[in-house]
């Protein structure tokens, strides 16, 4: 059995620090990067692709909405040539600073409210899929699991792995509990490892109301910037590789 354990990084802006990369990294096998339109800038861009370097990690591009202000979680009423634009944009500046460092990018995974709208939204998920296509069809495009962003893949014609998130709550739809509702985040660290690695043998996860959700991941998304977010990471990864399952990129 084998896994990929994804993390956003690179979101500090300026003088402001947000998350834990460097602590994180040896414990992960890919990471978002934050392009500057919800976070981060060219600075810390490319200081968080020369960390990602020496730990020898896979890098992908995390478009989203342009929304510093509210870190790209707010939906923007953009159109679907916007976001088309908006995500080539954003894939173009990743590929160029990792080519700056001799590296290749993996893959593309939305950020936030983009990402929330492109599980639901056919259109939001065509215009990202599209874009991946036209600027490099190499590149995966990150899905969340059983949802639309899959259809847009296919139709696209680029090639995907679906994604399920360890600390995050599922309603029993398959979708993520939105954050402002309560027990949307787990923090519990032996509760998420055991949820990880029951995810991973059998297929399934218990959503908020009890019910049981299938959900099919390549990778599974782990935060860096929340409390006790490395010792959670550590956690997760320690019990995976005691369980025989192969810690790796999805991309190799």
């Amino acid at each position: 059995m084998r896994i990929d354990l994804n993390c956003d990084m690179g979101e500090s802006f300026g003088v402001y620090t947000l998350g834990h990369d460097e602590a994180a990294m040896p414990y992960v096998t890919s990471i978002n990067v934050a392009c500057g339109f919800h976070a981060s800038d060219p600075s810390n861009i490319l200081k968080t692709i020369k960390k990602a370097k020496q730990y020898n990690l896979a890098i992908g591009a995390h478009p989203s909405f342009p929304d510093l202000v509210g870190f790209g979680r707010r939906a923007l009423a953009a159109s679907k040539d916007e976001i088309y634009a908006d995500v080539v944009y954003q894939i173009g500046a990743l590929i160029g600073m990792c080519k700056s460092e001799g590296l290749t990018l993996q893959h593309v995974k939305a950020h936030g409210a983009l990402y929330n709208m492109a599980e639901k939204d056919i259109n939001v998920a065509a215009a990202i899929a599209e874009a991946i296509r036209r600027v490099d069809p190499t590149l995966y495009m990150v899905c969340s699991c059983g949802s639309v962003m899959v259809q847009a893949a296919q139709a696209a014609g680029v090639k995907y792995v679906e994604e399920a998130f360890a600390d995050r709550a599922y309603t029993k739809d398959g979708t993520l509990v939105p954050r402002r509702q309560s027990g949307a985040v787990i923090h519990n660290t032996q509760e998420v490892a055991d949820r990880v690695l029951n995810l991973i043998k059998t297929g399934n996860v218990k959503a908020i109301d009890g019910s049981e959700v299938v959900l099919k991941a390549q990778t599974i998304c782990v935060h860096g910037d929340t409390p006790g977010a490395v010792d959670m990471i550590k956690e997760i990864r320690a019990k995976l590789i005691q369980e025989g399952i192969t810690v790796s990129p999805f991309g190799k």
